[in-house]
């Protein structure tokens, strides 16, 4: 991990800690060892998440699978799950929608994305999380319905 992803993950660890204060008991630890676990696991699943791009499909702007898919059924679920996909990208705001568009299928950082769309770092941040939050709890309700 470099120094950069570092400062990210850091800065998401204390941004974790301020929202989830609440949920600290000390009847587990020091509140020192509940941060380091935030900080270890966040870094651990920012290390898995780099190793995983690292094998997904060269074309992310491609939402057609890299091979054709046969089985009927196969390709009825694939078409439900695109257009579910679709509709919870329509929750974002079209700024929300072009950071996240650049950060991730640019594979670029927070600073690098803050400089290519000419915004403050802040301001970037702040549109990642919130898409990816809106993303999160669009997906999540279809996950409920269906589960």
């Amino acid at each position: 991990m470099n120094r950069e992803t570092a400062e990210e993950v850091t800065l998401d660890v204390f941004y974790d800690v301020w929202r989830k204060a609440s949920t600290y008991d000390p009847a587990n630890g020091s509140v020192v060892g509940w941060v380091m676990n935030q900080a270890r696991s966040r870094a651990i699943d920012r290390l898995r998440f780099d190793q995983r791009k690292k094998r997904v499909n060269t074309y992310p702007h491609s939402l057609r699978p890299t091979t054709d898919i046969v089985d009927p059924q196969q390709a009825c679920l694939f078409e439900e799950q695109t257009r579910h996909l679709q509709g919870a990208l329509e929750a974002l705001t079209a700024e929300e929608r072009k950071a996240i568009e650049t950060a991730f299928f640019s594979e670029l950082t927070y600073e690098q994305t803050a400089r290519d769309l000419n915004e403050p770092l802040g301001t970037v941040k702040t549109r990642i999380r919130s898409g990816l939050e809106k993303l999160r709890e669009a997906l999540g309700r279809k996950v409920k319905a269906t589960g």
